[in-house]
């Protein structure tokens, strides 16, 4: 009699399944068949089967997999961590430890564990997770900078592209003779030379994201070559696509081609549609509506699919697809901020998943010495590329370290890679020994190549100027560079009021770079805008009020002060490098900050405080406004307003290079006829403390400011001696009376310690000096508004040798 098999469905939660024998009394649906239901094992394990019928638990052990998966990869990265080594190495480990090379090779645990019918859901939505995260780093990617990158990116990426290209396949073909004919193939050695050459934007970004350098010199270089190397890999990939197809008919390549432009041809004019129609319909500053986001998800599995029914690698579809749509607001950054956390950390186990359950290292071994001459030959691509992007740096003038550490940025493997090789493992241009060989070579090659970037290149170096850049040693009657780092519309109105209370005049004008930072989210490639070079403002000036109402005002004081509105796109991490980049390119003379006490809501504006300080070209001034320089109209701003009253400033001068800075720029404002300004110094009882050097410095500074306003009677000058920091307070605590507009304080640099005795451990805000610390606190109860200023500190360059610990 036949047997038919049911599976009974499970009670609650899908997992077990039902341990009982049910006699069916034959009727005529059924007649000529005996029923059998599937009894549990005694390996059951919380209700889930482990034997030979695993496969009916299916979504238990997928969901088992990926679990053990994610788990083990973050160990891995915890591990991982102090050796610098980015997430792409710890997720290929991953999943390579839990396939056939590692605990995979335990047959009777990979039968309990990993089935084959979980492992073929494991691939296919391994498959997806590379599809959409190529999709994504397409939406990142911005097209425009292919033709718009400087001839040095050019020229890094065409010689970064074909010298190791050419190396590779010249040297392939001639140790072809000495080769196996399983790996000695004319197309697995053009796969080879193809796949040492091509650098992938995909694979950069995420990386160089992890070391902080997406935004620095070498990394905007390293991003701008790789977008014109990625457009020849698109094209180089495509015709190989096509090569494998001549193996069917001679006709089949050239079909393959014309079916693959037509496809790139209908989508580009259909996406440019609906996205165009998407963003008219999106209301100004509001993300995309979810149906919309929900429809290009669903267009990603459709451009997938259509690449594949052509013969091309399915992944192609999607990232073409992303190309297509622009990148930042509103939708690309609704796109990434709506799918990316579910597609790195949901999906992309899956795909590493996958990968690993492809290598065997095992089978590698075996076969090591047939693939000996292909290591050496991707070994010597690898070193080829790094020499040639070194060579190419030092022609156009680039330090040996940085070319060094750019030649290693442009050889880092990753998620395009992996696809790749089992893209070529699937169409048999490879075998499979080759591709364990590639993703071990790729994950050694990431391994090695990213500490010892860190270790080559100092992304704050350039910010470190002998030159001095400071208020003190600004002559009088020079401009004064301010940059302004503006975030809303109160700190535009409070920097309109603060600036015309510094006194620019048509001796001592004041040139002012307005910067609005903006995080990078849809977007791959960080960017400094000068406006003035955009041709359509409004794009890119999110908040173009801002820089209207700084214009508006600059236009009413055109004879001494101009103004430059900028913007900045980059990660938060990484945004003080931005504000020095400023700075240094348009030698300035001072950084101006607001500053917001709101740890829980502004801790991100707190850290970016706190790395200025640490790298900035020139002097830094911190302006924690409590609504005395605030203006009440910020379109028309004018003047006169700030003319019609009288403000009250008073300097808290503790000594030190800092407190010479501030003590400088209040005889700088001191000059508005409508400031009056009032010095207190502080002196150590019989000198305790002092430093020798610094009091002479400290005295000559004073002398200085004494002689020059003496005979101003807006300015008021006395000292006062303590013991300690609680005489200190105490002499602030009887000055404070609520008549001062604005307490002035140099930060901390050379301040004598006894000043501040007792303090230190009280100050909970570092960036503001102990001083500043306390005047903006509520222990002061002071009203006014406190200017912190740290005076440009001169930094030793460490040579990389040194930082290698070899000199």
């Amino acid at each position: 009699m036949p047997i038919r098999k049911v599976l009974m469905p499970p009670p609650a939660m899908n997992i077990a399944h039902v341990s009982r024998d049910v006699q069916v009394p034959p009727t005529p649906a059924n007649s000529g068949f005996r029923t059998e239901y599937t009894k549990p094992s005694s390996d059951d394990f919380f209700g889930v089967s482990f034997d030979d019928t695993a496969e009916n638990n299916l979504l238990s052990h997928v969901l088992l997999e990926v679990s053990f998966v994610i788990v083990v990869t973050r160990v891995i990265r915890f591990l991982l961590k102090p050796l610098r080594q980015p997430r792409i190495v710890s997720e290929i480990l991953g999943g390579v430890l839990v396939g056939p090379s590692f605990l995979g090779h335990n047959r009777k645990f990979a039968t309990y564990a990993f089935p084959d019918s979980a492992n073929f859901v494991v691939r296919n939505v391994g498959v997806m997770g590379f599809m959409y995260f190529l999709f994504m780093a397409g939406v990142r990617t911005d097209m425009s900078m292919v033709w718009r990158s400087a001839k040095k990116h050019v020229y890094i990426a065409l010689t970064g592209f074909f010298v190791p290209w050419f190396v590779v396949i010249g040297i392939g073909l001639f140790m072809r003779r000495s080769m196996s004919d399983a790996y000695g193939d004319w197309l697995s050695i053009g796969v080879l030379g193809s796949s040492t050459a091509v650098t992938a934007f995909p694979v950069l970004y995420p990386i160089l994201k992890e070391l902080n350098i997406l935004n620095s010199e070498v990394g905007r270089l390293a991003l701008s070559s790789a977008i014109v190397v990625d457009m020849l890999g698109i094209v180089a990939i495509v015709i190989l696509e096509a090569t494998v197809q001549v193996k069917s008919g001679s006709n089949h390549g050239l079909w393959c081609l014309a079916a693959v432009l037509l496809t790139v041809a209908i989508m580009y004019v259909g996406t440019r549609a609906a996205v165009s129609r998407i963003i008219r319909n999106t209301p100004e500053g509001k993300p995309v509506d979810q149906t919309y986001i929900v429809a290009i998800l669903v267009g990603v599995l459709v451009a997938g699919f259509v690449t594949d029914f052509l013969g091309v690698a399915i992944a192609n579809g999607p990232l073409w697809l992303g190309l297509m749509i622009p990148d930042g607001p509103p939708l690309g950054t609704t796109l990434v901020e709506r799918s990316d956390t579910i597609i790195m950390e949901l999906l992309m186990p899956f795909s590493f998943m996958f990968i690993g359950q492809s290598t065997d290292l095992a089978a590698m071994g075996k076969a090591w010495s047939d693939l000996k001459p292909i290591c050496a030959i991707v070994a010597i691509g690898h070193f080829t590329k790094v020499v040639t992007c070194l060579l190419s740096g030092l022609f156009i003038h680039m330090p040996v370290a940085d070319g060094l550490a750019l030649g290693l940025i442009l050889t880092l493997r990753g998620q395009v890679d992996l696809l790749l090789f089992v893209h070529w493992l699937q169409k048999e241009v490879i075998q499979p020994q080759v591709y364990t060989m590639m993703v071990m070579l790729s994950v050694l090659v990431t391994a090695v190549s990213t500490p010892l970037i860190g270790i080559l290149y100092d992304p704050t170096k350039p910010y470190m100027v002998n030159r001095r850049r400071t208020i003190q040693h600004t002559p009088p009657s020079t401009e004064l560079g301010v940059v302004l780092k503006i975030h809303d519309e109160e700190d535009t109105a409070k920097f309109i009021n603060f600036i015309e209370a510094s006194n620019p005049t048509v001796s001592s004008p004041i040139s002012i770079y307005g910067l609005h930072l903006v995080e990078i989210v849809g977007r791959g490639y960080p960017r400094l805008l000068d406006h003035e070079k955009l041709a359509q403002y409004s794009t890119y000036a999110i908040y173009e009020t801002i820089h209207q109402a700084m214009k508006v005002y600059q236009e009413s004081k055109s004879e001494c002060i101009s103004y430059k509105a900028y913007t900045a796109m980059s990660p938060k991490r990484t945004m003080f490098r931005d504000i020095c980049e400023l700075a240094l390119i348009n030698k300035a003379t001072l950084i101006l900050l607001p500053y917001h006490k709101d740890l829980p809501q502004n801790h991100h504006r707190i850290v970016l405080v706190s790395a200025v300080l640490a790298n900035a070209p020139c002097s830094v001034g911190i302006l924690l406004d409590k609504g005395h320089f605030r203006s009440n109209s910020m379109l028309a701003v004018n003047p006169t307003d700030f003319q019609a009253q009288l403000h009250q400033l008073v300097l808290l001068f503790l000594g030190g290079a800092d407190g010479r800075e501030a003590l400088y720029y209040a005889d700088r404002m001191v000059g508005n006829q409508n400031v009056r300004l009032t010095v207190v110094r502080f002196l150590a009882y019989d000198g305790e403390g002092d430093d020798e050097m610094e009091k002479k410095l400290d005295d000559g500074a004073v002398t200085w400011f004494w002689m020059k306003n003496e005979m101003n009677r807006r300015v008021n000058y006395r000292e006062v001696e303590v013991r300690n920091g609680e005489e200190t307070v105490a002499t602030v605590h009887a000055m404070n009376d609520n008549t001062f507009d604005l307490w002035i304080v140099g930060r901390k640099h050379g301040i004598n310690p006894v000043l501040l005795r007792g303090l230190e451990d009280w100050s909970e805000n570092s960036e503001l000096g102990v001083m500043g610390d306390y005047v903006s606190s509520l222990y002061c109860d002071a009203a006014a508004s406190v200017l912190v200023v740290q005076q440009q500190v001169l930094r030793e360059q460490k040579h990389w040798l040194r930082r290698l610990g070899l000199v």
